[in-house]
């Protein structure tokens, strides 16, 4: 895992961030400051709120009350589009691709985006002019064959190890300063997480600062640096993974009376 090098300022901050859905408080005043370079995660039984901070930072939901700063600017309320215009991006835990395109042209649409076409195609550098070129490029730096018929077969056909992978990818084509990854390795088979978890240390290694929602708590270890556990929409504790997994009110709230070997393994 790449050190993280620790800014004054976050690049991403919650203040107070409250939701309300009807009569259910799925986040009450949450405070949460990312730094650039973070790789955290945000673990929680389900229903703790995990994704609607998620929802809430990428302008998916509007928020009950409370405010979130990226780089120091107030995105409160701000669309969705804007949000991912500004370079926080996310992806899904239900993966939401053009299924009738090939896998490629999925990455083609946001390359047409005013921020791809802002910060000059993948990486920063050339010309947009082939499209096609870059969404294979992109393709092939998430684990995509690129001298296969992969990237060209249509995106219904491809398994679920593909489709997550080509979530991440549409991100990166928009050259993000930030993702926020939901539940990234579910459905995932063990060597489809072990092929995963180095592509996310090389996206940190980019300078991609990176939110990780997971159930999967050993192989998150592996690349957060710090982690937030959520109970009931409140942030329960903050830190290094071990020192959070060895709290005490953790255990009981998330663990309750399972040991804590079996959950690392199962979980």
């Amino acid at each position: 895992m790449s050190k993280q090098t620790r800014q004054d300022q976050p690049i991403l901050r919650m203040e107070n961030v409250s939701k309300v859905f009807g009569g259910v408080t799925a986040l009450k005043n949450v405070n949460l400051d990312v730094f650039e370079g973070d790789v955290l995660g945000i673990i929680g039984p389900n229903g703790s709120g995990k994704t609607t901070i998620v929802n809430s930072i990428t302008g998916f939901i509007t928020l009950t009350s409370g405010r979130i700063y990226f780089r120091g600017k107030d995105i409160t309320g701000k669309k969705a589009h804007k949000i991912a215009d500004m370079g926080v991006t996310r992806t899904f835990q239900v993966m939401r691709p053009y299924y009738s395109l090939p896998a490629f042209k999925n990455l083609v649409i946001p390359l047409f985006s005013p921020r791809a076409k802002r910060t000059g195609g993948w990486r920063g550098g050339g010309t947009l002019g082939d499209r096609k070129t870059i969404a294979i490029d992109i393709l092939e730096e998430i684990g995509f064959e690129r001298d296969s018929y992969i990237p060209f077969k249509t995106t219904s056909t491809l398994p679920t190890g593909y489709l997550k992978r080509l979530e991440l990818a549409r991100c990166l084509a928009l050259q993000p300063e930030v993702i926020i990854c939901d539940e990234i390795f579910s459905g995932l088979s063990m060597s489809e997480i072990a092929s995963m978890v180095p592509l996310i240390e090389r996206l940190q290694d980019d300078g991609i600062t990176i939110v990780m929602i997971e159930h999967r708590l050993r192989e998150l270890f592996q690349v957060a640096n710090r982690i937030m556990v959520l109970n009931f929409g409140e942030k329960l504790v903050e830190g290094v993974p071990d020192e959070v997994m060895a709290d005490e009110r953790v255990k009981e709230a998330y663990f309750g009376s399972e040991k804590m070997e079996e959950v690392m393994i199962y979980a």
